[in-house]
C-alpha cells in the first residue's frame, strides 16, 4: 500500500521483484493498493485519491488464500 499511483509508483517495482525473486515462497498472489492514476488532486479531494481502509480490505478479500501448511500443528 502507498500513496503514489499504481503506475510506475514505488510499489509497482516491490512488487516486481517480490514476483521475480520470490514466486515460489509466496502463499498469495502480490495485490498493490496505490492512489489511483490520475494527476496529484487538490488538497480538498486528497483522500478520494489516497488509498482507504475500504480498498485495502477489498484487496485482502480479493486474495486466493490455498491451504498448504498441515491442519493441526501448534505454531503454524
Amino acid at each position: 500500500m502507498h500513496e503514489a499511483s499504481r503506475f510506475c509508483g514505488y510499489g509497482a517495482e516491490v512488487a516486481a521483484r517480490l514476483s521475480e525473486q520470490c514466486f515460489h515462497y509466496l502463499e498469495a498472489p502480490v495485490l498493490r493498493v496505490a492512489g489511483f492514476d490520475i494527476p496529484y488532486p487538490p488538497p480538498h479531494l486528497e483522500e478520494y485519491h489516497l488509498p482507504s481502509v475500504d480498498r485495502i480490505l477489498d484487496a485482502v478479500d480479493r486474495l486466493q488464500w490455498l491451504q498448504t501448511r498441515p491442519a493441526g500443528k501448534a505454531g503454524d
